[in-house]
């Protein structure tokens, strides 16, 4: 199990060393516009994980959302004080 903090960590590593293999690298370097498009399509996933699906499915989905959240973060050049300031 890892925390929002370490998989932030670990997804800034993988981009700071342009990590060939990683998705997420592939997915920042596609930029805001590509990732907007997939945290709409996980934002109703959650949705309809939590009327239809049950807590586990939801939980799942949350999960995928908050990734591509921190992917977002990364191309826009964000870090988590950037947006603990605002909470």
């Amino acid at each position: 199990m890892k925390r929002f903090e370490e998989l932030f960590a670990e997804l800034q590593q993988k981009v700071a060393t342009q990590d060939p293999d990683s998705g997420t690298v592939r997915a920042v370097a596609a930029g805001p516009h590509t990732i907007g498009k997939k945290l709409l399509e996980e934002a109703g996933e959650v949705w309809m994980a939590a009327e239809h699906e049950g807590r586990e499915r939801t939980a799942e989905e949350i999960s995928q959302l908050l990734y591509h959240i921190q992917v977002m973060m990364l191309a826009c050049d964000l870090d988590l004080d950037d947006v603990y300031e605002h909470l």
